[in-house]
């Protein structure tokens, strides 16, 4: 597998010498809809500095428990249809195996019913693109309450500087995945809307029964240390008993100020149990801030920041990044432990479609061990690089 990663990495560096392809490639017009097929390939490496716990432990098979490791992120191939009153998609990742968007929009003038699989309206990192996410693994509050594709219908509107979207969900349309049907909502608003000058506020609420994969009526919160490679999680709640619902509620905001882009979300989720055992509350936030070196500034549709082409093809669009995230899974007599990390990153996009990322993630984690009688640190640090090719 490492020599292949790095036969892909090897390819997308003397790929990207050549002219820029098109964003999407158009394969034909069907009764007014145009298709189309686009793509994404995702090849990482994460090089860790331990402390305390192996983050690269020997699980799942494959893993050697070294201190690096390379693996492809995701290989995803997307087919669009757009056109008249409907649109529709059909993705696939080959890395994960699993199905991605799959549905059919109905498009009532800026109004909207859409049924099949799609992300659920709770996280504004989460419903950004993948390929234009600003640091290479989300912050932990989106990858642990951002409820992201699920199969279902959906109801919602898109005016320019305000819109919502309300939701019923099962699980994913890929078995034994995430599952527990639920609704959700989120509405959105931009007072500032100009050209390099946008200020958006949001709001969100998803409600689903807590219901695991071969663990019914259980819930678990954990989460990995802004690390997609990594094996081990240094918070994790384990299995909560007896859980009914798990309900969260989140708060965005994000300023684009000519080349500076500054967002931030916070999301608070409670798991409500069947017996007289307390329920489980925990939090999770982050803030970051994006600076285009080159000067590019962002563009904004449906609610969403959306990322600029380079201004020069040639040499590309070079970006600075610095986030901090934190999340508490500690509640009464749960003790899923604290963490803390700060991310420091640098992006380049090159011409049309390619994408390359290097992150510093430093961390601090403190969690409660039985066997020690005490809370016990964990401050790890990692360094992480992507190789990304999209059309």
């Amino acid at each position: 597998m490492k020599t292949q990663v790095r036969s892909i990495l090897a390819l997308a560096v003397a790929a990207a010498i050549a002219p820029a392809a098109h964003a999407e490639i158009a394969i034909d017009v069907i009764n007014g809809s145009e298709i189309s097929l686009e793509g994404l390939m995702q090849a990482d490496g994460n090089w860790y500095h331990n402390d305390r716990a192996d983050l690269n432990a020997a699980s799942p098979p494959g893993r050697d428990g070294a201190d690096t490791e390379f693996d492809m992120r995701r290989s995803e191939v997307i087919l669009k249809g757009k056109g008249g009153r409907f649109d529709w998609t059909l993705g696939f990742d080959g890395k994960a195996n699993k199905w991605l968007d799959a549905n059919i929009k109905w498009k009532l003038g800026t109004n909207y019913v859409m049924a099949g699989q799609y992300k659920q309206p709770n996280s504004l990192e989460e419903l950004t693109s993948t390929r234009h996410n600003d640091f290479i693994s989300k912050a932990m509050v989106t990858n642990l309450f951002g409820v992201a594709r699920r199969t279902g219908v959906a109801y919602g509107d898109d005016k320019t500087n305000w819109g919502y979207n309300i939701s019923y969900f099962g699980r994913e349309l890929t078995r034994n995945l995430a599952q527990g049907p639920g609704f959700g909502g989120r509405v959105y608003w931009a007072p500032v809307l100009q050209p390099g000058n946008v200020f958006h506020l949001g709001l969100s609420a998803v409600d689903f029964d807590a219901d695991q994969v071969g663990a019914p009526d259980s819930s678990r919160l954990r989460v990995r240390p802004d690390a997609d490679l990594a094996t081990t999680r240094l918070i994790d709640t384990g299995n909560i008993a007896n859980a009914d619902r798990q309900r969260t509620f989140g708060v965005e905001a994000a300023w684009i100020g000519g080349p500076f882009k500054v967002q931030s979300e916070y999301m608070r989720s409670r798991v409500s149990r069947t017996t007289s055992a307390p329920d489980f509350t925990g939090d999770s936030w982050y803030v970051y801030g994006v600076w285009n070196l080159t000067g590019e500034t962002w563009g904004y549709k449906a609610g969403l920041p959306t990322t600029n082409l380079p201004d020069e093809p040639s040499s590309g669009m070079w970006q600075l990044g610095v986030r901090y995230d934190a999340t508490d899974l500690n509640d009464g007599v749960i003790k899923g432990g604290e963490e803390k990390n700060v991310t420091l990153g640098v992006n380049w996009y090159y011409r049309s479609n390619f994408k390359f990322m290097l992150n510093y993630v430093k961390i601090n984690s403190d969690k409660y061990l039985a066997s020690a009688g005490r809370e016990v640190s964990d401050d790890p640090s990692i360094v992480e690089a992507r190789a990304q090719f999209y059309w």
